[in-house]
């Protein structure tokens, strides 16, 4: 496949590649909290909320996983798991790039806030370096968003091609 001479064409299939990426995580992270068990009902998602209250969680945070989260973990845990997957077929599909964009951005930042705190005496690029696991999906469903993801390679664009190809019935 050549690449295209226009930047912005060029831009648009860029950003295709990284949405259909970012999809494949999404789908490996899903996969195993869907179709197992050990997360959802067995106590892997109350693992790792406790392993980030022992370190890592923003000191905000803390409150709102011990009284809130932990509380209902079975639900967060369905809604995490489900979440991912609801994120990486949105954005495979092509179709719902934007809600999805919006679902893992939350998500992200949710996860950033509790997990990668590097302490209060921590360097100020230390606190980059900590988040370096969640910011980066963070920034690409910000590109997602700002961007027109969806442009190529997606639901959307078969679609509009396909109405573009159908003559008029009123000609």
């Amino acid at each position: 496949m050549a690449l295209p001479t226009d930047a912005g064409l060029r831009n648009t299939y860029a950003l295709a590649v990284l949405r259909i990426t970012v999809r494949i995580f999404f789908l490996i992270f899903a996969e195993y909290k869907v179709f197992g068990t050990e997360f959802t009902l067995h106590g892997g998602f109350q693992f790792w909320i406790n392993k980030f209250l022992e370190g890592g969680v923003y000191p905000f945070m803390a409150p709102v996983l011990r009284g809130f989260v932990l509380p209902h973990a079975t639900a967060f845990a369905f809604l995490t798991a489900y979440g991912e997957l609801a994120i990486g077929l949105g954005l495979v599909i092509g179709f719902w790039v934007r809600p999805a964009s919006v679902a893992g951005l939350l998500l992200m930042l949710a996860l950033l806030f509790s997990s990668d705190y590097p302490g209060p005496h921590a360097a100020f690029w230390q606190y980059f370096g900590a988040s370096l696991s969640h910011s980066v999906f963070a920034l690409c469903f910000v590109a997602f968003l700002a961007g027109r993801a969806d442009v190529v390679w997606s639901v959307r664009s078969a679609r509009k091609k396909s109405a573009q190809s159908q003559p008029d019935p009123n000609q």
